[in-house]
This record gives C-alpha cells, sequence and structure tokens, in this order.
C-alpha cells in the first residue's frame, strides 16, 4: 500500500508537470485574448489537450496515493512537481537548464528524500472524527483570509506575494485532506457515498479558491517570494494535517535534526531555482 501510495505521488507531481507545462506552451502559441475565443482557440491545440489530460491524471494518482498512504507521506512528494516541470518546460520551450539549475534539482530531491527517510510518516486512517474536523475548518479558512488582508495593495510586492502563497498552500493542504476522506469514502462505501459525503464538495470549494490564491500570488510579486511559501507551506500544513486529523505518525527525538536539515535544502534548492530559472518556472505554472 506504501509502494503504491509513493509511486501514485511521484507520477501524479509528473503528470501535473507535464500538464501545466504543455498548456503554457499552448497559450503562449495563440493570440492574446480571453473567454471562449481564447478557449475555441486552445481545444484546437493538441499540447492543451495533453495538458489537460496531464492535470486530469494527475488529480486521479493524487486520489489514489491519498486513499493508499499516509498524507504526510504523500503531499511532500508533490515537491517534486517543481524539479518534473523544469525538466519538461526546458526541452519543450527550447532552452537549457543551466547547471547551477541541476544542482537546485539535485538539492530538492535530495532534502525531500532526507526528510521523508527521516519521519517515516506512517498510518492508514482514512476518516476523521466531527470533533476533529470542526477545528481544522475553523482555523485554516480563518488563517487563509488572514493572508489575503495581510496582502492588501498597499503591502509591498514581495509580502503580497507570500502571503498569498501561503494562503494558497493551506488550501492546497486542506484540499488534500478533504479529498483524503472523500476518496475513503468511495472506496468502502462506492460512488454513492462519495457523491453524498461533504468533504467531497468540500474539497472542490477549497480547491478552487487555493486556485485563485495561487493565480494572484503570482501576480502580485516575485516567485522568489510566492514558491518557496507554497511548496514548503504546502508540504508543513499536510504533514500537520496528517497528525491532527488522521493520527499519522512521524518519527521524533534525534531524527527532528535530519529532518531540519532535509528541509532546510529543499529549501535552498526552491529559492535558487526561482533565481537560476525564474523564466521556465513561469512557464511551468
Amino acid at each position: 500500500m506504501i509502494v503504491l501510495a509513493v509511486v501514485c505521488a511521484v507520477l501524479g507531481a509528473a503528470s501535473n508537470a507535464v500538464g501545466t507545462a504543455f498548456q503554457r506552451k499552448a497559450a503562449s502559441s495563440v493570440s492574446r485574448g480571453g473567454g471562449f475565443r481564447l478557449l475555441a482557440a486552445l481545444v484546437r491545440r493538441p499540447a492543451w489537450l495533453i495538458g489537460i489530460a496531464g492535470v486530469m491524471g494527475a488529480a486521479a494518482f493524487q486520489a489514489l496515493a491519498l486513499v493508499n498512504g499516509p498524507m504526510a507521506l504523500v503531499q511532500p512528494l508533490f515537491i517534486l512537481e517543481l524539479p518534473f516541470a523544469l525538466l519538461v518546460a526546458a526541452p519543450l520551450m527550447h532552452r537549457r537548464l543551466p547547471a547551477k539549475g541541476w544542482w537546485a534539482v539535485g538539492a530538492v530531491v535530495t532534502g525531500l528524500a532526507v526528510v521523508l527517510a527521516a519521519a517515516a510518516p506512517a498510518g492508514t486512517r482514512n476518516q476523521a472524527a466531527m470533533v476533529r474536523w470542526v477545528p481544522v475548518l475553523v482555523l485554516l479558512p480563518g488563517a487563509m483570509a488572514a493572508a489575503v488582508v495581510l496582502a492588501r495593495p498597499a503591502r509591498s510586492p514581495l509580502l503580497r506575494a507570500a502571503a498569498l502563497a501561503t494562503a494558497a498552500a493551506i488550501g492546497n493542504a486542506l484540499t488534500a485532506a478533504l479529498m483524503k476522506s472523500a476518496t475513503g469514502r468511495l472506496a468502502d462505501a462506492g460512488l454513492p457515498a462519495f457523491l453524498t459525503t461533504w468533504q467531497t464538495y468540500g474539497f472542490a470549494l477549497v480547491g478552487i479558491c487555493a486556485v485563485l490564491l495561487l493565480e494572484n500570488s503570482l501576480q502580485a510579486g516575485s516567485l522568489a517570494a510566492s514558491q518557496p511559501a507554497l511548496t514548503i507551506g504546502d508540504a508543513t500544513m499536510s504533514l500537520v494535517l496528517g497528525v491532527v486529523l488522521f493520527s499519522e505518525h512521524i518519527r521524533t527525538g534525534w531524527w527532528i535534526l535530519p529532518e531540519v536539515a532535509g528541509a532546510l535544502l529543499i529549501v535552498w534548492g526552491v529559492v535558487r531555482l526561482t533565481r537560476v530559472v525564474p523564466h521556465l518556472i513561469e512557464l511551468a505554472h
């Protein structure tokens, strides 16, 4: 089950990277515009159709991963989407990834491996009692709203981008928790149970909000501010939700030292990527 969850999570990260890269490729090949005219132009582009298939595949792989493994393991693996996206976008956009970019990719992958090996997330639950859901559903949307207020137009672009990306990261983690519960119902009781559980509509709503927050973050300021907050925030909050909601376990004690070291390596790699290859990262989002 754990192996299946890991494989599905990695495939999900790769699929989403392919999807977003091809969607950006398609969008760059059509004239500026909006609404149905833009959509009509995009649907005639094979690259856009490949992109949509990639995004849909990513959602399916994520659902399979979450229902078969602990959230504290699955969601951090989606950090791999960033290096995957760069590896796809570089040849797709006829650009080369510089040597410093390869070192940064290596740092992200190595740091993630160290964190997960040290933490060893474990857990088998897909459902949580309502008494656990209530504080989560109060505190996390409240934190997202506070981040949006903090990102008011009068603030600096750097702060606005970081605050909105943090809100998006919290939204992504909450979406994953709700999806885990909803897909668990699907696996246990079938489609009728999936369609009648509140978590199904919850993850759809929160997911849309997270996407909107991410788009606003990318427009507000530098990727050097938004990408680390998004990448690290999502993984950290997902780990917390896995423990709080689904009673998942991670190793503590002296294991915290390599966990912190791995996390710092991830942060360094992500920040480095945003500075070394910013144009490719923009194309990958």
